[in-house]
């Protein structure tokens, strides 16, 4: 058992709602073993930093993150640009981070926060409040004390043996009480959480729990102050285990079984070249296939009718001006 031991309690809440995540999750992995690999992830990664960028204050559409992760300009304010480049560019290496270690919490941190912010990849030096309009409602621990404090919570989490769901909200409010650097807290706890429970079923890097936050921003935010009030994590983890199951639900909700058997594999190789909004002449240029009749009848109809993409100009599908996106 590791020496340091966060203050938490296991609340009847606390273990049916891991009960169920757990159910829920085992369910949702049989249903998306082939749309796991297609839409879910590129959408779902998509929410996750729009909601995470989102609730820091950034403007970027959703149509806008997705452009930059397809590699495409917008035209927005530079810094939000390159806080949406930056997050693409740490979620890009999620599975390589290992949870429990301070390096890559560092490394992550200056991935993240690369040309924002002077200290990024290295704790602050000084004092920080967390606000809520102008008044401060947390001061973290002074800076002396962050890396010390740190080791501790991350040596903790190398050690327990408590459950993975509640584990990764534990360090979740405990990162966020110690605030360890100058600016990114609030996104680097988020993605923290998400490697720690994709350690556990990797399906979860691309389950945009994030988004469930964004839309419930008090309720975050009312749970870190509940918990730090008395001392005990249990009404944050409660409340982020709730998001993350309502999360699970959304996702099943949108890949049901019936649409796999229709997922052949020339369907299979249209989603994975269709980008943004492009013609018919694009996508069969992309995929190589020269006969026009057999695109048609083998790719596109059939991700037509099992609604896996979209005619842009539905009321003339034979338009000159036709396009096709995924739903």
């Amino acid at each position: 058992m590791p020496k340091y031991q966060p203050p938490f309690t296991l609340t009847n809440s606390i273990l049916k709602l891991v009960a169920d995540i757990s159910e829920a999750i085992g369910r949702l992995t049989a249903q998306i073993e082939i749309d796991h690999e297609l839409r879910l992830r590129k959408v779902n990664r998509m929410r996750t930093i729009h909601s995470s960028l989102a609730i820091e204050g950034n403007t970027l559409s959703e149509e806008q993150i997705t452009a930059l992760i397809d590699g495409k300009r917008v035209i927005a304010p530079a810094r939000e640009v390159q806080e949406a480049h930056n997050a693409i560019a740490a979620y890009d290496g999620l599975e390589q981070w290992q949870a429990a270690s301070a390096d890559d919490l560092l490394a992550v941190h200056k991935i993240l926060m690369i040309g924002l912010v002077k200290e990024a990849g290295v704790y602050r030096s000084g004092g920080v409040g967390v606000m809520s309009g102008t008044k401060v409602v947390h001061m973290a621990p002074q800076a002396q004390r962050v890396p010390g404090l740190m080791s501790d919570l991350l040596g903790w989490l190398g050690k327990t043996d408590v459950h993975p769901l509640v584990a990764s909200c534990v360090f979740h409010y405990e990162f966020e009480f110690i605030h360890p650097f100058t600016d990114g807290n609030g996104r680097m706890g988020r993605l923290w959480q998400t490697i720690i429970l994709a350690k556990w079923q990797d399906i979860f890097s691309d389950i945009p729990v994030e988004s469930l936050i964004y839309e419930h921003q008090e309720g975050y935010y009312l749970a870190i102050r509940q918990s730090t009030a008395k001392a005990d994590a249990a009404p944050f983890v409660e409340f982020m285990l709730a998001m993350i199951l309502a999360a699970i639900g959304e996702s099943s909700n949108t890949n049901t079984p019936q649409v796999a058997p229709q997922v052949t594999p020339q369907v299979k190789k249209l989603l994975c070249v269709l980008s943004g909004e492009m013609t018919r002449s694009e996508l069969q240029g992309l995929l190589a296939l020269k006969d026009r009749k057999s695109f048609n009848e083998r790719y596109l109809q059939p991700a037509l009718s099992a609604g896996l993409i979209e005619m842009t100009i539905p009321d003339k599908p034979s338009s000159r001006l036709q396009k096709y996106r995924l739903t």
